[in-house]
């Protein structure tokens, strides 16, 4: 597609076609007429429109350098208001009973800025918080001033947790203990009495069904967390032995955290809804069915069932979250509970983007071919060269067999000494003028035969950019996760590269050489051309879920700047919020370095070089100036 639109004049349709970016966008991100990608924060046709480029310049006059995490505030609050009006409008139509009741899972993304973010738009709809851990429950309360809305305590907890939680219920917070192990309840109990604070008891059930994706372990009769049948029974029992039923309020269950199949979230909500039926049915006072996350992020913009995308849109799965319920409680003749969601990819995905700058790329030279081989040239030489000269379509495959063949062939004799380093260097011209020309004739086939299919990859550009995979993308590096990436400017030109892309950490790991596709996942990445003393800008989109927190210091390179910008209805922009990325000195800290002793090892070996003759002492003081500003520098490449 991309080559015969080039025998045309390209255009930005053509960019926003090969890109997908209205498939994976949801309405906020766009092309331009003026070639470049334009944040749309209401959604779709709603309100202003800002190009990125024109943020990255107000960044660039502010004097922040690549790379950046650009999070865009009004995304956020956009993303939170859908969720509760798709839900809303869903419980309207079907006349349900109860309400809807969000929370955030803070392990999505735990920076301050996004918590507090969360916490304020979601006040007017009682949006409320996740926890896992005592940090993040300590965190929760400093952030969350809504007491109608929910605070859910999951994950292993000790006695300084249950006290944490126990005093959050005094202060007003309705604050749920989320029973994960059998032993668990009897500490809550416990800390209860010792406290004189009646606790909020949920438990959390181990469903039969398993969801697809990559998180399907999440699920499951054997997940890691949450309790059998069985074992939620002897929590009733134990509870009504000790005349505290009435404390039994919340139901939970986590089917994954990308469920790409709406037919498996439906299947988990009836199963979870017979659960809840039956404890209402046993004596517990109940009210909260928490169905946990699960709410997929199309990240391919395909709109299928593959692990990156999902089947399903917003207001289908609320539609189905309701009905799904209420199909099963009406026939129970139980009341309708508060439902609630922890859906934290859903939230936060969208309003992070990480741009950064291309600084230089590493192409296959081809380099020319003689008219005439030297008298001396081997016979693997000769060969490659027939190889070529006879290559046709019909051939594709035998000429791609040999030409593996005569290459190995030439690098056998080269190692044993057979073949000089000049005659290895014309075998392997040939052999990749060859592979240029399967390249483009193979684009003629109906059918790619499979040894060809991934040739693109080995001709592809090496783009390098000035970010770290495992810092800003690790889920890319670890899961294989897509994400969309794109040029943000120039998207009105031919991107007439193909290109796989690199980070600066020196880790052959430290690479993105698969990206999203219609058909679901491509090996290359249609880039432009650089231009000399022009900067080349990518963006990376939907990465505002669990890569700031899971980011790690390869090569110690640290936390990224960070830059919150706040779309107006006029279509101006402001700057809300600035966090500079870590220094080198701060980096260093963190891997238990003391940056002032480091100074100061390197002064004294200095001074030795002085005493030595090979350094003056003005040269020392340029040398120890050099460290100093090194220390407060930025850990990503600088102009």
């Amino acid at each position: 597609m991309v080559k015969k639109r080039a025998l045309q004049q390209w255009s930005v349709e053509d960019s926003a076609e090969l890109y997908g970016i209205r498939n994976w966008g949801a309405g906020y991100f766009n092309v331009s007429a003026a070639g470049e990608v334009t944040i749309s924060p209401m959604g779709e046709g709603k309100g202003p429109q800002v190009g990125i480029p024109e943020i990255i310049r107000g960044m660039r006059e502010r004097g922040y350098d690549m790379p950046v995490l650009l999070r865009v505030e009004n995304i956020l609050d956009s993303q939170i208001s859908f969720l509760h009006e798709s839900f809303r409008n869903a419980i309207k139509k079907l006349d349900y009973k109860g309400e809807y009741r969000g929370v955030f899972p803070i392990k999505v993304n735990q920076q301050q800025q996004v918590v507090e973010k969360i916490a304020q738009f979601g006040t007017r709809f009682h949006h409320g918080l996740e926890v896992g851990s005592k940090a993040e429950l300590i965190a929760a309360v400093s952030q969350l001033s809504d007491t109608q809305a929910c605070l859910i305590c999951n994950g292993y907890k000790d006695e300084e947790f249950i006290d944490l939680g126990l005093h959050a219920l005094r202060m007003g917070f309705n604050c749920f203990f989320v029973v994960e192990m059998p032993g668990e309840l009897d500490l809550i109990l416990e800390r209860g009495e010792a406290l004189g604070v009646k606790p909020s008891i949920g438990v959390r059930a181990k469903l039969s069904v398993k969801a697809g994706g990559h998180w399907t372990d999440s699920g499951g009769e054997r997940s890691t967390f949450g309790l059998t049948p069985a074992q939620i029974v002897d929590v009733v029992d134990r509870l009504r032995e000790r005349d505290m039923l009435d404390c039994f309020r919340l139901l939970h269950y986590h089917l994954g955290s990308q469920v790409p199949n709406i037919r498996d979230i439906r299947t988990a909500v009836m199963e979870g809804s017979r659960l809840y039926a039956g404890l209402v049915q046993e004596g517990a006072p109940m009210g909260y069915l928490d169905l946990g996350g699960g709410l997929a992020v199309d990240y391919d913009g395909s709109h299928t069932n593959f692990v990156s995308s999902r089947n399903y849109n917003l207001d289908e799965y609320c539609a189905d979250v309701v009905e799904a319920i209420m199909t099963i409680l009406d026939e129970q003749g139980v009341p309708h509970p508060h439902i609630v969601t922890e859906s934290g990819r859903a939230t936060v995905a969208y309003y992070s983007i990480l741009l950064f700058n291309i600084l230089d790329v590493s192409a296959v030279e081809f380099g020319s071919l003689p008219d005439q081989l030297p008298e001396d040239a081997p016979e693997s030489v000769r060969n490659l060269r027939e190889v070529l000269h006879s290559l046709t379509l019909r051939n594709l495959q035998e000429c791609y067999n040999d030409a593996i063949y005569y290459r190995d062939e030439i690098r056998q004799l080269f190692i044993t000494g057979r073949v000089t380093l000049r005659q290895r260097t014309l075998g392997e011209r040939f052999y990749w003028a060859i592979m240029g020309r399967i390249a483009e004739e193979k684009t003629k086939l109906k059918h790619v035969p499979r040894d060809l299919a991934d040739i693109d990859v080995g001709l592809a550009d090496i783009y390098y950019g000035n970010f770290s995979v495992f810092q800003s993308l690790p889920d890319s590096w670890a899961i294989d996760q897509l994400f969309p990436v794109m040029p943000v400017h120039r998207l009105s030109e031919f991107p007439s590269q193909q290109c796989i892309l690199s980070d600066i950490t020196c880790d052959s790991d430290g690479r993105i050489d698969h990206f999203i596709d219609p058909q679901g996942m491509k090996s290359t990445l249609n880039l432009h051309p650089l231009r000399d003393g022009e900067e080349y800008y990518l963006g990376v989109f939907l990465v505002g879920a669990y890569q700031e927190t899971l980011g790690d210091l390869h090569n110690l390179l640290g936390d990224t700047n960070v830059v919150s910008v706040r779309i107006n209805d006029d279509g101006s922009y402001e700057f809300v919020r600035e966090i500079r990325g870590d220094t080198v000195s701060d980096i260093l800290g963190y891997v238990e370095y003391d940056p002032r002793r480091i100074l100061e090892e390197i002064r004294t070996t200095a001074e030795t070089a002085v005493r030595q003759g090979r350094l003056t002492p003005s040269e020392r003081f340029s040398v120890m100036q050099a460290f100093e500003d090194g220390l407060r520098g930025y850990t990503y490449f600088e102009r």
